[in-house]
């Protein structure tokens, strides 16, 4: 019998359908649900600011909005950057560490409802040079060596530069700069940023501006960029202890005692908290040759390598000045406003000439410290090796030591793999934020190797410098890698000077006698037709695995320049300053002229870059 029953289904189905379309019913008749017509893709434009990328379009009608994707590296694929962009928007700033984007591309894409059109990408690489900073003292003149010192705040928003050869006779805060009486006084000028713009905010000298003092030298900014730190090394008043008498230079005319100056920001306004000296304050002890904040800027370190008391460890007699140049090192406290003396370190093996305290770093917590002895002469290597065997001159090393309440004990001594005579390991050191990573700078280090755990034995490119990296577990150390230039050459002076992220995955190694003709990022290194023009290199880690990122030219890269003399990180790793305290030109302020050399071919007024 034949089967009637799909048949007439079907026809029911069908004559439902036709119903339901004669009487406007069903899903697909009705305007309100078409899909929105295809929108135009904006085509943007590309355009720089300091560190900044900006995208620039004509509103395109009936979009409803805009995203920018970014692909950073070129290989990780594109990811929209922040949030949707409003329709009527025709730019977009992009912030952005400028190493980190060497081979970035973007798409803006331009959407009507859910429907986006893609523009075409636009590659970043070979324009990085257009949004490098570029920042001058706001009253250049021919050797002022700007740059000469720089540290950033957390954020990267807030800027210290030292000018140590800046001779004007100004106190203070923002007093006259033209009055050039006071030679080689020193000063320090604060640069913060607002989005894209950065402007000067201060101009700050000591409270007993005297020539010679070097006020500037060093520097250090709290992470939230509100107090900073400030040496002179070359100060030369008998006070001692906290707010002493600062018009006493009995200690005589060129004593380089040394002074360190606190100044503290409420607003936008700095003044002056304390002035701090030495507890035993005397002639050529160089107070203030470094110094170091923690990141809440109420503790803080400051060495004095030409100290020359025998102690040793913590606390001991400062009066026994036997130990020509040992080197010392003085932990402060604040509390509220009050600063008041916390310890008196000294080395576990002091000896004359050692130079303890030539550089110094907190970790943030500030109950990390790390000390550089550069002049130290033991053959040991390694960690806690035999301090006694001094047949290793000016080999040098690196001392931790660690906080538990209010008392500090040494926890590590620490020399180069590859101790050396004249290697000068300890001249830089670097700390992470939790302490528990360590970067060492030997700047006079003589090996011919590049790159990471290459050949330490090869002696034959003389002060190309190296930098070492440990790491602590628990209390333990042990070294994590041994790093070198991609570049290396003789006396290229790799590692004068280093900065560490707060995480401790991002290292930036200045190298201020480098001799390439590059500028920018990543440009030919083999060029070596600029002598002493100088370099900055970048390195990452990815696990326990350190690789070279970057590697780093001014963006009017000469002759002489020292790019790279001074560096720093912010914490968050997002913004890199780098200081050239030979650089010549005339310009003042951000974003000047940098082609005019009218101070002179050897003026080294200097300046700064940031990436």
């Amino acid at each position: 019998m034949l089967n009637l029953r799909p048949l007439l289904k079907l026809i029911f189905i069908v004559g439902v359908a036709a119903w339901l379309a004669a009487c406007g019913g069903g899903g697909g008749g009705s305007s309100e649900d078409e899909e929105p017509a295809p929108i135009t893709a904006a085509n943007p434009t590309l355009g720089f600011d300091i560190k900044t990328f900006r995208f620039t379009w004509t509103d395109v009608p009936g979009s409803t909005h805009y995203r920018l994707l970014e692909n950073p590296d070129g290989f990780s694929g594109f990811r929209q950057v922040g949030s949707d962009i409003p329709q009527g928007t025709e730019t977009v700033d992009h912030v952005v560490p400028l190493y980190m984007r060497i081979n970035a591309s973007y798409i803006l894409q331009t959407c009507n409802g859910s429907d986006c059109n893609d523009s075409s990408s636009i590659n970043i690489s070979g324009t990085l040079i257009d949004a490098i900073g570029y920042i001058k003292a706001g009253n250049t003149d021919l050797g002022d060596e700007f740059g000469s010192s720089v540290s950033l705040s957390g954020d990267g928003n807030t800027l210290a530069v030292g000018t140590l050869w800046e001779d004007s006779n100004a106190t203070g805060i923002n007093g006259n700069e033209t009055d050039n009486s006071a030679t080689a006084s020193g000063a320090v000028y604060v640069f913060t940023r607002s989005g894209a713009t950065w402007s000067q905010q201060a101009y700050i000298k000591a409270s007993n501006t005297d020539s010679l003092d070097f006020f500037g030298l060093v520097v250090s900014l709290a992470a939230d960029g509100n107090t900073l730190v400030v040496g002179a090394s070359g100060e030369d008043s008998n006070a001692t202890g906290i707010d002493g008498n600062q018009a006493d230079n009995s200690a005589g005319a060129a004593s380089d005692s040394g002074a360190v100056y606190v100044f503290t920001r409420s607003g936008a306004t700095w003044s002056q908290q304390a002035y701090i000296k030495a507890s035993n304050t005397d002639l050529g002890d160089v107070f203030g040759r470094s110094v170091s904040l923690s990141g809440d800027g109420n503790t803080l370190v400051v060495g004095a390598s030409g100290e020359d008391s025998n102690a040793t460890g913590i606390d001991g007699n400062q009066t026994d000045n036997s130990a020509g140049l040992s080197g010392a090192v003085y932990v402060f406290t604040r509390s509220g406003a009050t600063w008041s003396q916390q310890a008196y370190i000294k080395a576990s093996n002091t000896d004359l000439g050692d130079e303890f305290g030539s550089s110094v770093n907190l970790s943030g917590d500030g109950n990390t410290l790390a000390v550089g002895a550069v002049d130290e002469d033991s053959n040991a290597t390694g960690i806690d090796g035999n301090q006694t065997d001094n047949s290793a001159g000016d080999s040098g090393a690196v001392y931790v030591f660690t906080r538990s309440g209010a008392t500090w004990s040494q926890q590590a001594y620490i020399k180069a793999s590859n101790a050396d005579l004249g290697d000068g390991f300890g001249r830089s050191v670097s700390l992470s934020g939790d302490g528990n990573t360590l970067a060492v700078g030997a700047v006079d280090e003589d090996s011919n190797a590049t790159g990471i755990d290459g050949n330490q034995a090869d002696n034959s490119a003389g002060q190309s410098g190296a930098v070492y990296v440990f790491t602590r577990s628990g209390a333990t150390w042990s070294q994590q890698a041994y790093i070198k230039a991609s570049n290396t050459d003789r006396g290229g002076f790799f590692a004068l000077a280093m900065s560490l992220a707060a995480d401790g995955n991002t290292l930036v190694v200045g190298a201020f006698l480098e001799e390439s003709n590059a500028t920018g990022i990543d440009g030919n290194q083999a060029d070596n037709s600029a002598t002493a023009s100088g370099a900055v290199y970048v390195f990452t880690r990815s696990g326990a695995t350190w690789s070279q990122q970057a590697y780093i030219k001014a963006s009017n890269t000469d002759l002489g320049d020292g790019f790279g003399r001074s560096v720093s990180l912010s914490g968050d790793g997002n913004t890199l300053v780098v200081g050239a305290i030979g650089e010549d030109s005339n310009a003042t302020g951000i974003d000047g002229n940098q082609a005019d050399n009218s101070a002179g071919p050897i003026a080294d007024s200097g300046a700064v870059y940031l990436y």
